[in-house]
This record gives structure tokens, C-alpha cells and sequence, in this order.
């Protein structure tokens, strides 16, 4: 086991109640659903603020105006910056936290790199942030590359044991070294967004399996020692 995936079994182990058996794939569905809420009252401050403070949620027609989309047939209204370059070695990223496995395609298969240029090029504040914090992290990894490997050498093309030795190093930012803090801040921010785009797709939500949105004919309550675990029971 690599020292990257000891530390994320170690604090697992830590912090959730071991109600299941847990492992890295399953860990980045939780934070994945754990990601998704804030994500969604955030976007409502951010579109209440919007880029120049000229856009606020209304209640215009149902046909679909800036003010209340067409959610049936979305339309982006801005450009995406990421270069080609960028979104290569964001790919790569992508698949070193969510590789293609027997039950579904990796997260570059499934767009997620798209996902996130589509995310840091919203002219929105926080994604501002993000933006900055991606593009600089995206350098930050090749020039990390060229220290270990040579001069030149470029993420991407590295073998996956040398990728995954790069990202044991910036994979949990409480234990990451001083060196390696914005590292670690920029990886965090990537397994996010990855993880949150990847569980959004068909495939990963039959990878969940995801039973949402479909009729059952039956539906039994949680487990009552997950609802005593929550406080209630």
C-alpha cells in the first residue's frame, strides 16, 4: 500500500463511524456528497452576488431568462479559459484520483477535467479563486515533477507509480510538509471538483450504486444504529 492511501485508510479510520467497510474509493464518495451541499447554497450566494453585482435570482417566466434558466436545455455563457496544455495534465490528475476500475470508466473518460475548466472559467468570485489556485497548482506540479525526474519532465507523461509518489506527498494537507502546503491546497481543491463531477455522471452514479430518482417499490428507514450514531433515534 502506498503512503498515500496508508494515510487516507489511517484517518478514515479516525473520523467515520465504521458502520461499513471503507476504502479510498468509497472515502471520495463520501466527501463527494459531503462536497455537494455547501456547493449548492454557495452557488445561490454567488449568483445573488454575480460578477459586477448585475445579476440576482428573480422570478421571471418559466420559458427560461437569466433569471430563471432553462434547466431542461442549459446554455454556459462563458468562454473557457484552461489552455489544451492545462487540461492535459488536469486530465492526468483526474485519473490518479479516480482511475478506470472494473465498475466504471476513470474520471478523465467521464469529462471531469471538462467539468472543472467549465467551473474555474465562471466569472464568479469563488471560482475566481479556484481559478488561480488550479492554473498556479497545475505549474507547481510539473516544476515538482522536474525536480524528482529531470528537467523538462511533465506530470503526464510520468509512470503511475511515479504520479501516485507525487501526490502521497500533497494528498492530506493537515500532514503535508511545508514544502509541499501548496501542493496540497491545490490537490484538495482538484479531488473536490473531481470527485463531485465524476458521482454527477450516470456511470458514477450507477458506480454509487445511486438509487435516487427512481420509483421503489419499497423503502426501509436507515439502520437504527446509524440514526442513534446521528442523534435521531
Amino acid at each position: 500500500m502506498s503512503k498515500r492511501k496508508q494515510r487516507d485508510s489511517d484517518h478514515e479510520q479516525k473520523t467515520l463511524p465504521m458502520l461499513i467497510p471503507m476504502n479510498r474509493r468509497m472515502a471520495l464518495k463520501v466527501m463527494a456528497v459531503a462536497a455537494a451541499t455547501p456547493g449548492l447554497t454557495s452557488c445561490a450566494t454567488e449568483a445573488e452576488d454575480g460578477a459586477d453585482g448585475s445579476l440576482s435570482i428573480g422570478t421571471a417566466g418559466p420559458t427560461g431568462t437569466a433569471w430563471d434558466p432553462d434547466l431542461l436545455s442549459p446554455v454556459i455563457p462563458w468562454e473557457r479559459i484552461l489552455t489544451q496544455d492545462e487540461l492535459e495534465t488536469l486530465a492526468s490528475l483526474c485519473d490518479v484520483i479516480i482511475p478506470a476500475d472494473e465498475r466504471s470508466p476513470s474520471a478523465s473518460q467521464l469529462g471531469t477535467h471538462d467539468y472543472i475548466d467549465e467551473w474555474v472559467s465562471a466569472p464568479y468570485s469563488r471560482m475566481g479563486r479556484d481559478r488561480v489556485l488550479i492554473r498556479e497548482g497545475l505549474v507547481w506540479l510539473d516544476e515538482e515533477t522536474g525536480r524528482r525526474f529531470g528537467q523538462g519532465t511533465r506530470f503526464r507523461d510520468l509512470s503511475p507509480e511515479r504520479k501516485d509518489g507525487i501526490c502521497s506527498d500533497i494528498s492530506y494537507l493537515p500532514d503535508a510538509a511545508p514544502e509541499f502546503q501548496t501542493g496540497a491546497r491545490f490537490f484538495t481543491r482538484v479531488r473536490d471538483l473531481t470527485a463531485g463531477a465524476f458521482w454527477t455522471t450516470e456511470e458514477g452514479m450507477q458506480d454509487l450504486p445511486y438509487i435516487g430518482n427512481v420509483p421503489l417499490e419499497r423503502w426501509d428507514p436507515p439502520p437504527r444504529e446509524v440514526l442513534e450514531y446521528l442523534g435521531l433515534a
